[in-house]
Order: structure tokens, then sequence, then C-alpha cells
């Protein structure tokens, strides 16, 4: 009799549940009726750049990095539906004159489409326009960068281009900021907006909105003190800057030490393109992690505003609130995943909402007028390092984590300390702790579905062991390496993670664990679809409710850059970027792809075609170096743009490569280089034999140490 009535218990909550999804879908698809009929509606009467336009569901075109100024990466279309993706093929393929093809370029762009002109950026910065229709070229800027950069972290690359009525904005790795004519590719105005040689690049897409450009800069690893900046996009002239570090005397210096100055470097760099609320005037963007990053002794304080969600005066770059994610971060527990800005009933309540996935492997969903919680976040005490000046407690929101926040494997000799769990502290002795340096959710934008309030993001499930050095109070020389630690790897395991959050509870909707890294974004449709690229080239469409996979294509190269989405006459159009990345040490490539519902195209076409666009296969690889004595200053220039990222500048820590300070045989290093080891991409197709051989003789040399 018990066993009945439980069982009558749990059929009768079953079918409570189906009943409120039911309601719950039918009322958004009532929602997603009017909003795509008022959207088709608007886009054929509005100014695309206009404050309406830009707050568009991209439906024909697609304007801004994120689709709108609220970021969400969500397209409203008809054509293409679960039912139908899987007749996907491509309509046109073109090779890129092997831009951003070499070992230390990464393809991360989101193509931008206006009215029939697709605009696309390589690693490299070159920028190309192509026909909608064709891909033919309609014209190319090349960025010539300086080749003796040293201060770019993570990779050489570039995460989209901002548009205006009449111009292309181009953020460099060098620093500069550059306005386009959108017809002709000439530059219209340059300013150096920052110094490389102080440690500041640009790796974000600039967002346009009235009148103004904005952009961040990236460099945290090299001693920099984070800011945000607006320009006039007529001019180019500067109209106001936002340090994410305050300086003595203002809102937020208290919390870091008053008996150095250390602030000036310490970090809280921007990554990512910002969100825009026009009615409330603000502009939202994430920050990167404290400086020097793995050691907190000389920072005191919760570092305010590193690692921190912040919401500024759109027109004169003024605080209005923040919220900061980890305190007194000490594990790279930065947030370089793009905000997204959504609009929800919550708990009966209209709600103006904020999500941004961080790298600790949770959503943080906050009210976007006031910077509160939208659903509970607490301050719980966690174990302490007194010789890392811990802070005493970490917000912990409530719902679920979307990666493991704990180790349930580790290799032999490592001897896990509260089970590698989330702000497991260390020092000097080496520690392991989940999730590690490159998240959680690191840079790969997610994609929100604005109508079933509904986050989807791409992630890792990669712990690291962890490991401090010591550091003095002096400043760090110009542009040089601030770190003050290692992370030990190649990583334990290292697994890719997509999942499903519900925005009205932060729960799991559904959840993925990928063998290989999950190292591109999301793009969601509103019939369905979940666009994500994989790392040995494929791009899949998964249904975006289930994450049951429903497609995919070969690309040729590392699929791992957003796809864009627009729907033309009742044509659907999915643009894709392959061109590989080294931080995730996938296939290089200079593709773009146009697919369609009429395309004729299968991947057969990237063999004609290798991946820097020339004719003729691959082939067997080989050990390639070349005879001769080697010389060493082009194998620390080779060493800088190939090896850098991963094996750091001292051989001994990057993100994720393994510590090569100690190798002293140059034909077994030459032999790694050429074929690759591990998670390490073979680069014999990249780099000359006089690079090879160069790169081995520096490493063996101790590597100008």
């Amino acid at each position: 009799m018990i066993a009945l009535k439980i069982m009558k218990s749990q059929q009768f909550i079953r079918t409570l549940l189906f009943v409120k999804t039911i309601h719950h879908i039918v009322g958004s698809l009532i929602a997603l009726i009017c909003v795509c009929s008022m959207t088709s509606l608007t886009q054929a009467q509005t100014n695309p750049y206009s404050t309406e336009g830009l707050l568009q569901i991209p439906g024909n075109s697609w304007h801004t990095n994120g689709g709108s100024l609220f970021n969400q990466r969500f397209v409203q279309i008809g054509q293409l539906t679960p039912e139908n993706v899987n007749k996907l093929k491509g309509v046109w393929h073109v090779n890129l004159d092997g831009s951003g093809v070499g070992p230390q370029y990464s393809g991360e762009a989101q193509p931008l489409v206006a009215d029939g002109v697709v605009y696309i950026i390589t690693g490299a910065d070159d920028v190309f326009a192509l026909e909608l229709a064709t891909g033919r070229r309609l014209w190319k800027y090349t960025a010539e960068l300086p080749s003796d950069m040293t201060t770019v972290c993570c990779g050489w690359t570039s995460r989209g281009v901002g548009l205006s009525e009449d111009r292309v904005f181009v953020g460099q790795l060098d620093g500069q900021l550059k306005a386009l004519n959108r017809s002709t590719g000439e530059v219209v105005w340059a300013v150096q907006a920052e110094r490389w040689q102080e440690g500041h690049t640009i790796t974000a897409a600039p967002l346009y909105f009235d009148g103004l450009v904005y952009i961040g800069f990236a460099g945290g690893e090299r001693g920099a003190r984070g800011r945000m900046k607006a320009f006039d996009a007529k001019t180019g002239e500067l109209v106001w800057t936002f340090y994410t570090v305050p300086a003595p005397g203002e809102f937020g210096s208290d919390t870091w030490t008053a008996d150095n100055e250390l602030w000036q470097h310490g970090g809280a760099t921007i990554w990512s393109t910002p969100a825009v609320d026009p009615e409330l005037g603000l502009l939202y963007f994430g920050t990167g992690n404290a400086a020097a990053d793995s050691n907190g002794a000389h920072r005191p304080g919760d570092n305010l505003f590193t690692a921190s969600i912040l919401a500024l005066d759109l027109k004169t770059g003024e605080y209005r609130w923040h919220f900061q994610q980890v305190h007194h971060d000490i594990w790279d527990y930065d947030a370089p995943n793009p905000v997204m800005l959504f609009d929800l009933e919550m708990e009966g309540m209209p709600r103006k909402g904020l999500a941004q996935a961080g790298k600790t492997g949770w959503f943080y969903l906050l009210d976007r007028v006031t910077g509160e919680p939208l659903i509970g976040i607490e301050e719980r005490p966690v174990p302490q390092e007194p010789r890392q000046a811990t802070a005493l407690t970490q917000p912990y929101p409530e719902g679920d984590a979307f990666v493991p926040q704990s180790m349930f494997i580790a290799p032999e000799g490592v001897v896990l300390e509260n089970n590698g769990a989330i702000f497991t502290p260390y020092f000097t002795e080496a520690r392991a702790v989940a999730p590690g340096v490159g998240g959680g959710a690191n840079w790969p934008p997610s994609a929100l579905d604005p109508l079933f309030g509904v986050a989807y993001v791409c992630a890792l499930d990669r712990p690291f062991l962890y490991q401090a050095v010591d550091i003095d109070d002096s400043k760090p020389a110009s542009g040089a390496s601030y770190t003050a630690g290692v992370f030990l790897g190649p990583a334990m395991y290292d697994f890719g993670v997509a999942a499903a959050i519900d925005l009205r509870t932060n729960k799991l909707i559904w959840q993925q664990h990928w063998r290989d890294a999950c190292f591109s974004g999301m793009t969601a449709t509103s019939t369905g679809l979940l666009f994500v690229g994989r790392n040995d080239g494929r791009l899949t469409a998964l249904a975006s409710g289930t994450g049951n996979k429903l497609w995919e294509f070969q690309t040729g190269a590392g699929m791992n850059a957003p796809v864009t989405i627009i729907e033309q006459q009742g044509r659907t159009m999915i643009l894709a970027y392959a061109a590989g990345n080294a931080l995730g040490g996938t296939k290089k490539g200079d593709n773009l792809w146009l697919f369609a519902l009429d395309g004729t195209l299968d991947p057969a076409v990237v063999s004609e075609t290798n991946n820097v666009g020339e004719t003729g296969k691959l082939g067997v690889l080989s050990v390639n170096t070349a005879e001769g004595a080697a010389d060493l200053s082009n194998g620390e220039i080779t060493y800088r743009q190939a090896c850098m990222t991963c094996h750091g500048g001292d051989g001994k820590s990057g993100h994720g490569g393994a510590d090569i300070s100690q190798m002293r045989d140059k034909q077994y290093v030459a032999r790694i280089v050429s074929l690759g080891r591990n998670s390490m991409p073979a680069l014999a197709t990249i780099l000359s034999p006089e690079q090879v051989r160069d790169v081995a003789a520096y490493v063996v040399a101790g590597l100008g140490n």
C-alpha cells in the first residue's frame, strides 16, 4: 500500500511537471510569434544602427559581435528546423590568403553581415570583406602587425570587428584602434589607443553604439592596469577612460594595500565585447584576474574590480555598480565570457537580468539595474592560506554548477587536498584545483534564448596544478611577464562540457561531457537549434532542448569560433570561420564557409586545398629541421610566437604546456616541435625547417636564461 501511494505520488508530480512544461512552452510560443512579428516589422522600418535596430533579435543581418546590444547570440529564423537541419551543405568555401595560419594564431572571430557583405577578421588582424551571395572578395585590409611583439597572452587573436553605417572598427594586438571605410577597406583614422610594449593588447571586438566606439584592453599577465575606453566614431578622439583598478582615494581603493603601488599593475583587464542597455544608459562587461595572479601575498584585500562584472554610464564612463565573482583571486578565475542581458518574468515579476558564465563553473545572474543577485548568492567560508592572504569567504550562487568543482580522479603522485575542490588554496607547494585556469567558462561566448529563458555554455572540465613563486613589492618591468606562479601542465584531464541552464532557477536542463575540450562559442535559434564547433574541425548542430546532435560537417580546420546565422527572403544561411586555435592545439586553417539547405558542397571540397590555401595535399608529416648553425635570435622570435602561449616565457608554465625548461636534446625537441606530442599540435607544416632548428636550439640553450 505504501509503495502504491509513493508510485501514485510520483506519477502526480510527473503529470504536474508535464502540465507546467506544456504551459511554459505554449506561453513561450505565443511570445515567440509576437516577438517575431514585431521584429520582422521593425527590421523593415528601422535604421539597423539606431538604438532600436541594434536591440533587435538578428534576422536578415548581424551587425554586432553578439548579434545585438544584449550579446545573446540568438537569431530569429523560420526555415531551418531540427527536422531539416541534416540537409545543410556548403554554398561556398573560400580561403583567406593563408592569413592567421601560423603557430601563434587563433581563429576566434564571429563574422558580421550587413547589406549583403560579410566582414571577417583573422588572428593576424587582417580584415576581409566578401560578397555574401558568392564569397567573392570585395577588399582586404592587411594589419602588418609587428613580428617582434612579446606581450601577447594566450595566442594572437581577434574576436571580431565593429560596424557602423559607413565604417569597420578594428582593434589590433599592437594596441591600435582603426576605422576602415566600409566600401573600400581604406583606413579613415587610426589611434594608438595603448602601447603593446607596456603590456596592452586588444583581442575583443569593438562595439559601436550611438556615435561611440567602446573597447577594452587585455594584458593582466604583463603587469597592465585594466581599462575600458570610449572613442568618437567619426574622429577617433578619446571621449572617456575608466580604470578597472581604482587609484588611491577612489571607490574600491581600500581593497588594495596602501603600502605599495602594485595596484598600478593590478590586472582586471578586459577580454570581451561589452553589452549595452540603452534605456538604462549602462555598459556592462567582465574583468580579468588580479595581478600578479598566482601570488596574492603582496595585495591583501578583495582587489576590486578584478574578476568582476561592472556597469558604467554609457556617455561618461562613470561607475554605477559592480559584482565581484571571486575575491582576492589567486586561481586565474577571471571573467572573460561575454556578459548577456535578458528580460524575463521571474516569480511573477518582470525582471531586467544579466547573465555571465564564470571560470568558476557557475552562472552569475544579476539584476542589471542594481547589480543585486536575481537568484541568491551566498558568501561562504573557504579554506585559508595565510601566506596568500586569502579571502575569508567567496560567493556561492544558488543552483547548479555547469562543470565539476572538485576532482573525481588524480594522476599518480598528485595528493588531493579538499578533493581538489574550488577555492582550495596553495602557495609554493603545488596543489590540484578544479576548475583549473582554463575554466569553467573561458572566452568562448555563451548564447541565450530570451523567449524560453535558457542560457547555453561551452566550457572546460580541466583541473590544474597550481604553484606560486615569491615576488617582491617592486613594480614589474614595463611589458614583462607578471604571473608569480606556474600552472603545472599539461592538464590532469581535459574534457569539454556543453550545458543548458534555466535562467529562472540557475539549474541544469541538460549537460554533456565531451572527450575533447569545448573551445568554440554557441549560437542559438528560435527554431530550437544550437550550433557549436569542435576541435577536430566539425561544426555541429544540437537540439537546444536536449543537447542531442542533429548534424555535423567537417570544415577542414579547428572549428573554434562562434557561427553567424541570418535569414533573408526565407533562406537561412550560416557563416562559419574555421581557422584553429593556438591554446586548443587544433589544426590551423583559413576557411570561411557559407551553409544553406540548398548548398551543394560537402566536406570533400577542403581536400582540394591545404590549410594555408595552396594547391596540393599535406602528405605524411616528418621531422622538419634544417642543417647548419642555429640562429638563436630567430629561435627566440619563433619561441615567442609558437611556444610561449602554452609553455610560458621561461618554459615552465603557460596555459597548459609541459615544463620544457630542462630539455637538452636538440634533436628530441625538433622532433616534438615537428610531430607534436600529447595535446601539442604538429608544427611541421607551419614552421620552416630553419625555424624548427632555431627554436629547438633556443630551448636547449635555456630559453635565454
